[in-house]
């Protein structure tokens, strides 16, 4: 579809979590917009709803998302669900943490190449990985996803874990947030399943069982203080101390999330054909579509190395299954899963993505 970007009307969106992590660069590219394009909107809303109804409302005005990863992802599943993308070109300034995403499509990180590249730019087709719960794929996808983190660890480490963020339901936009397909049936939406990163079964966290009464407390139940008939029976203080002891000292609790991501027993189907079996464990496995809107995907499958190293597994396809015991995966910027099955059929052209022109 030929565009004219240069005379048509913006509707400038930006992600809330742009405004609250880079003001500036927020600022600068909203100056520039406005500046090269007449008749600009700029629209801020303050949560996922409010930024779906604009998207929605946009009318003949060409989209142009301020925002990270997650709000480009956000935008594509919005328009991809309206059946919209085929009929819209969509243009992103990247601003925020995590712009992997965006970068690896081709998409300047600064705010004013971004800028200049959405009012001068070139609409370029690319290819779109949909998965069978109507999930979209627009870089990477990546099995196992998260490793096993000591509780302790996470509370007293002086930087950040950059999957931290996704310990939170309100950050998840993986395509089970659409369907709940999978966590319905285990009684639980967030995003690590329904054994969350932190806790036990539809729990928030795991949950210690009480620790044992303090000496002074076992004598005071008696109205003694803790001593008189204790002090008479030393067995009692040596137990005690002993159970002391023992309370101090146990290990931290670990995450109920397996871990760290080990070998996996899969079923790998690349357009019908098995790739690799259940009888062969796998260390990882990455999907990745193409980036000349060729209609096919690359499938990198590593398997476990028993003594010499094993070499990868490698394939290109339209369609992608992979099945097993319960999995998670990382599409793009999410956390999805657990699943026993899921599909991915490749969409030639679906996106279509204001580029620096070439």
């Amino acid at each position: 579809m030929a565009t004219s970007p240069t005379s048509e009307q913006l509707l400038v969106i930006i992600d809330p979590a742009a405004r609250r992590t880079d003001g500036e660069s927020v600022r600068i590219a909203k100056d520039v917009l406005s500046a090269g394009a007449a008749g600009t909107k700029v629209c801020l809303p303050d949560g996922p709803e409010e930024f779906a109804r604009a998207l929605a409302r946009r009318g003949s005005r060409r989209p142009v998302v301020i925002g990270d990863d997650r709000a480009l992802t956000r935008a594509v599943a919005l328009l991809h669900r309206q059946r919209a993308l085929t009929a819209c070109v969509l243009s992103v300034v990247p601003v925020g943490g995590s712009l992997g995403v965006a970068h690896a499509l081709g998409v300047p990180t600064g705010a004013v190449a971004a800028a200049r590249a959405v009012l001068d730019g070139a609409e370029r087709r690319l290819d779109l990985l949909v998965d069978d719960s109507d999930g979209i794929v627009l870089g990477a996808l990546r099995i196992p996803p998260l490793p096993l983190v000591p509780r302790d660890a996470e509370g007293h480490r002086g930087s950040r874990d950059p999957w931290d963020r996704y310990d939170s339901p309100d950050v998840y936009d993986g395509p089970d947030a659409r369907d709940g397909s999978a966590q319905d049936a285990r009684g639980d939406r967030r995003p690590h399943g329904a054994w969350g990163l932190h806790g036990a079964r539809g729990s928030g966290g795991a949950r210690d069982a009480p620790d044992p009464a303090e000496p002074g407390d076992a004598g005071s139940s008696r109205g003694d203080g803790g001593s008189g008939a204790d002090s008479g029976r030393p067995w009692l203080r040596t137990c005690q101390s002993l159970v002391r002891t023992l309370v101090t000292s146990r290990p931290s609790r670990l995450s109920a999330v397996p871990g760290p991501p080990g070998p996996a027993r899969l079923r790998i189907e690349v357009d019908g054909v098995t790739l690799i079996d259940l009888d062969q464990p796998v260390e990882a496995v990455s999907v990745t579509p193409g980036t000349d809107a060729s209609g096919m995907v690359t499938i990198e499958v590593r398997p476990l190395s028993l003594g010499a190293e094993a070499a990868p597994l490698r394939a290109r396809g339209r369609t992608v299954t992979v099945s097993g015991a319960d999995f998670r995966y990382r599409a793009d910027a999410a956390i999805a899963g657990p699943v026993r099955r899921r599909t991915w059929t490749v969409r030639e052209g679906a996106l279509g993505l204001m580029l620096p022109g070439r």
